[in-house]
């Protein structure tokens, strides 16, 4: 999904944010426009920094709150629909005859989150039967039925050790089939456990020491829980060993392992899959993906050479992992204190009310989500986007139809599969139905536990079934919009269909800019490295002649090697092999957004308006979106785990490979806006 964005100037004024606590509910979203001119730097120079003019202002008067790891425009516009939120769950929560099941659900889930003397009361009382659970394993058989009722919760927190549940079948994407994914690592990334320097080796110590913390937390001495975590750290690094890099994980192939039963029993023969799968209720299946087989061979290999003891105090981590944010404030401030504070550089904890919303969005999202867009998203909006999306397919049809280094075959596949993208505009057609969730207003983990189990269960039971293609990944107040491969849509909620990102108020060039600027990324995503190896049945299938595709990666590695000469944080450059996908999305879906904009226009007398040209606002609204500030920490986790570049780059970046920006903003060669070789992929 696009746009998680980064940014490499962090101001000095940080520590004067104002903090999250001081806020309140919003009975309705403020408004801010999507060209903002108090967000400009006008003592920059457009044509030497671009993001500096467009987003030097909304930087310093933005600086990171104490609870953010960073703070972007849509990071605002996230905390702003959060608050909006917190408003209606307020409400939700008032006992009241007059409430809807919806509202029932929603209301007494917060108020269970925000019950924090009952929460404190209770300490590590909420999870003492499922470590009684592992304390019990006293042999490799005995892992069986405690991974299988942690798989429950798998489809959100990933799952102790891996993850099962269902997934298209990506040869048939018709079809939806059983899959087991790779998981059970503590850190963010794989490489956190193989980098050899020095910030790396101390992270690793950090790990330990924040592990040793939360043993003791449940009654560890404290020797006993360091050699605990050391062990902990040791056995996770196995697994790491045999995990996939993320670059790796770009290519879909890599992922695609169908297997019989029996052929998975072959490659994990210590677990008795048969008794798995049955006490998660899957249906009968004959076929399952297993997305990292050397990944389960690992599995297999220390289930025959590690002791039961190592496994239980691994399985002992990442309960408390999972539990700590649901459970008293020590195991909430140690959990923040390590994953938030030491390795993202947040300063504060987030207040109660936000992490409570957050909650209730993830667990009963498309109950949330429909009180959400019934008091925010128009049909009007709804039907401009729709407009703005097919005039920008259209661009993108006439773009394919003339590029001179694509084939005629692969064209022709190409507009097939354009044709076939599912445009989904605010929300899903159907909304999930929550009653069948038991939800206590004395109850936080326990409704956390029961919402997971739902969806988990409800992903089960698809297996074996064909796909439903109106089916969401995002619930409908989310800031973010996305394309899925397999499903060959592409998906912009309400939420991110809200001033300032798109903005009914204002002309039509900063909304092409900003929003048609998202619709094109999210569109070219279907033809990008990753995209382009499924069909417009989202089948992956190489619809490529191999000239066509030798001819698209010598385009993209223009693009490559440009960003991989960026700065991210110190001395760290931008993975550009990770980011390629979303470097070479944004700067097709700007160009694809500027032709329909210019079409949609065609023969209006548009006139310069607070002293901007419409070509100058075109540009202006789209690098607005990417105002932000970044903590040094956040950078560096990001620099690993992030497919998007910096925010700087994403604008920098993309208009330095313009000819219309050069002319809008009468930019002239030998200028760092105006790149001498420019990149040119759509």
């Amino acid at each position: 999904m696009m746009f998680v964005g980064l940014c490499t100037f962090v101001t000095a004024a940080q520590s004067t944010a104002p903090a999250a606590e001081n806020k309140r509910p919003l009975q309705a979203l403020p408004y801010s426009p999507s060209l903002d001119l108090t967000s400009l730097d006008r003592s920059a120079d457009p044509c030497v920094d671009f993001y500096q003019f467009v987003c030097g202002g909304w930087m310093k008067k933005n600086p990171i709150p104490p609870d953010q790891t960073s703070w972007s425009v849509y990071g605002k516009l996230t905390d702003e629909n959060e608050q909006f939120l917190w408003g209606i769950l307020e409400d939700s929560a008032k006992p009241s005859a007059n409430r809807t099941p919806v509202q029932q659900k929603i209301g007494d889930f917060f108020e269970s989150c925000m019950d924090e003397k009952r929460i404190e009361k209770l300490g590590s009382a909420p999870i003492q039967p499922e470590l009684h659970a592992i304390a019990a394993i006293k042999r490799t058989e005995d892992l069986v039925p405690y991974l299988a009722a942690r798989n429950l919760e798998s489809w959100y927190y990933g799952g102790p050790l891996f993850s099962a549940g269902s997934g298209q079948d990506f040869g048939d994407a018709s079809q939806v089939i059983a899959n087991i994914d790779a998981g059970g690592l503590g850190l963010p990334d794989r490489d956190y456990y193989t980098k050899t320097d020095a910030k790396s080796v101390e992270i690793r110590q950090k790990y330990i020491e924040h592990i040793a913390n939360m043993f003791v937390l449940v009654g560890e001495p404290r020797e006993q829980a360091k050699a605990d975590a050391e062990n902990v750290l040791r056995f996770e690094t196995e697994l790491a060993k045999a995990t996939l890099t993320r670059v790796q994980k770009r290519d879909p192939y890599n992922l695609y392992h169908k297997m019989s039963q029996e052929e998975l029993h072959a490659l994990v023969p210590s677990i008795d899959w048969k008794q798995y799968f049955a006490l998660n209720s899957f249906p009968e299946f004959k076929q399952i993906n297993v997305d990292q087989p050397e990944f389960f061979k690992q599995v297999q290999n220390l289930l025959k050479t590690e002791n039961i003891a190592t496994w239980r105090t691994y399985l002992r981590w990442q309960l408390l992992r999972s539990r700590a944010p649901y459970l008293s404030s020590a195991f909430v401030n140690e959990n923040f204190a390590f994953y938030r504070k030491y390795l993202r550089g947040a300063a504060e904890l987030a207040p109660r009310w936000k992490r409570c919303v957050q909650y209730t969005d993830h667990n009963l999202g498309d109950a949330l989500g429909e009180e959400f867009v019934r008091r925010t998203f128009t049909a009007d909006t709804k039907q401009r986007t729709l407009r703005m999306t097919q005039q920008i397919e259209d661009a993108m049809e006439q773009e394919i139809k003339q590029l001179p280094w694509m084939t005629d075959p692969t064209k022709q596949q190409a507009l097939v599969k354009l044709k076939a993208i599912r445009n989904k505009i605010g929300y899903p057609d159907k909304w999930h139905d929550y009653s069948s969730v038991l939800v206590k207003r004395d109850d936080f983990l326990g409704n956390v536990l029961r919402a997971t189990e739902f969806e988990s269960r409800r992903r089960i039971n698809k297996i074996g079934k064909p796909l439903d293609r109106a089916e969401w990944d995002i619930t409908a107040p989310t800031v973010n919009a996305y394309y899925n491969p397999q499903m060959n849509d592409i998906n912009f909620p309400a939420g991110v269909l809200q001033p300032p990102l798109f903005d009914p108020k204002m002309d039509d060039a900063p909304n092409y800019g900003n929003t048609g600027g998202t619709i094109g990324h999210e569109l070219t995503h279907g033809f990008d490295d990753e995209g382009r190896q499924f069909d417009a049945q989202g089948n992956l299938n190489d619809w490529w002649t191999k000239k066509d595709a030798e001819a698209f990666e010598e385009k993209v590695n223009c693009v490559r090697d440009q960003y991989a000469q960026y700065t991210i944080v110190d001395d760290i450059k931008i993975n550009s092999k990770l980011t390629s996908g979303e470097d070479v999305a944004d700067l097709g879906g700007t160009y694809l957004a500027y032709l329909a904009w210019k079409a949609e226009t065609k023969g209006q007398d548009l006139k310069p308006i607070d002293g901007f040209t419409p070509e100058q606002r075109f540009f202006i609204g789209y690098s607005q979106w990417a105002c932000e500030n970044q903590r040094p920490e956040n950078l560096r986790v990001s620099a690993m785990t992030n497919p998007h570049s910096p925010g700087r780059y994403r604008v920098n970046g993309i208009v330095s490979n313009m000819p219309e920006f050069f002319e809008a903003f009468q930019c002239k060669p030998g200028q760092p806006m105006v790149r001498a070789k420019v990149c040119k992929v759509w």
